[in-house]
């Protein structure tokens, strides 16, 4: 049962709506205390004034010190910072006595391309052999291509992409399968597997609604900045030429092998499962993207008339 539960990255993107849903859900927070590391004191307002149990612990994951004394008397782990803390963080929530963490990994491991995948492979493979050998509970969560605001690194672009060149330029078509996932779903999935004894020791795919191919996704896009959706098309065998011949000529200091390789690498999961056990219903690309290709017009809009 549910005590004492810490919680990393709430502050960030997808965080702020986990909080948003534990508000939500605050009746079933009766006698659970909260503690929320966060970096700095500026990042205290939104959680100061969410009405939630929630004790603030300022400092940094790489602080160990910092870390067992959060941990120290919790039972739970939710851990969002990133797949790439895990391995410090984890093994020191095991050590403090943890029995339950839920940690924010990747769909990457499903990767077919070793430098995409092996990485995470192996913090996958570390984490629950540690978790296995001290008999704690783990909880991997595993987004896709994860959008939601003009900070979010993938879908952002597109958009720029899109409203910039005439006619878009696509390897092979376009034609593979996304299922990019909106934050706010991440979010809410965040909290609701918190809030799920059903969910422990299992792990859990979170992608969007369902598959996209990036044609249409592009344009959706198209639609919503008002432009016609006009591609040009790049046989793969060309672009990965090019790509070789960069790395060639540039004396391997400049590698794009492998990221043209994905571009043509279908991503798209099911969460068939996520859905069974905690009722997730994610949102539709169509839905999801709307407010994101509205707030980049607007921020458009505020450059050109601050000119």
């Amino acid at each position: 049962m549910l005590k004492t539960a810490v919680l990393t990255g709430v502050t960030g993107k997808s965080g702020q709506y986990a909080i948003e849903r534990l508000i939500q859900r605050k009746n079933e927070l009766d006698g659970v205390q909260l503690r929320a590391i966060v970096r700095s004191a500026e990042k205290m307002p939104f959680l100061c004034q969410s009405g939630l149990s929630i004790e603030l612990c300022v400092g940094s994951v790489d602080d160990d010190e910092f870390l067992l004394k959060t941990f120290s008397g919790a039972d739970t782990l939710l851990h969002i910072v990133g797949i790439h803390t895990s391995l410090h963080v984890i093994p020191l929530a095991i050590q403090a006595g943890i029995r339950r963490i839920i940690t924010v990994h990747t769909t990457g491991i499903y990767s077919k391309y070793k430098s995409a995948s092996a990485e995470y492979n192996r913090i996958d493979s570390e984490i629950s052999r540690l978790c296995a050998q001290s008999n704690v509970l783990l909880t991997i969560l595993r987004p896709t291509m994860i959008y939601g605001g003009l900070d979010d690194e993938n879908v952002v672009k597109f958009i720029a992409m899109m409203d910039r060149f005439p006619r878009m330029p696509v390897v092979s078509g376009a034609r593979f399968a996304l299922q990019p996932v909106h934050r706010r779903d991440l979010g809410m999935a965040y909290a609701d597997v918190l809030l799920s004894e059903a969910t422990a020791g299992k792990n859990y795919v979170l992608s969007g609604a369902e598959p996209i191919l990036l044609r249409d996704m592009l344009t959706v896009i198209a639609g919503y900045l008002g432009k016609p959706a006009k591609f040009v098309s790049i046989p793969y065998w060309i672009a990965i030429s090019g790509a070789w011949a960069l790395y060639f000529v540039t004396f391997t200091k400049i590698d794009y092998r492998e990221k043209v390789q994905r571009l043509v690498e279908p991503r798209a999961y099911p969460h068939d499962e996520a859905t069974r056990d905690f009722g997730y219903t994610p949102l539709g690309f169509s839905e999801g993207v709307k407010d994101e290709a509205e707030a980049y017009l607007a921020r458009k809009r505020e450059k050109g008339m601050s000119r």
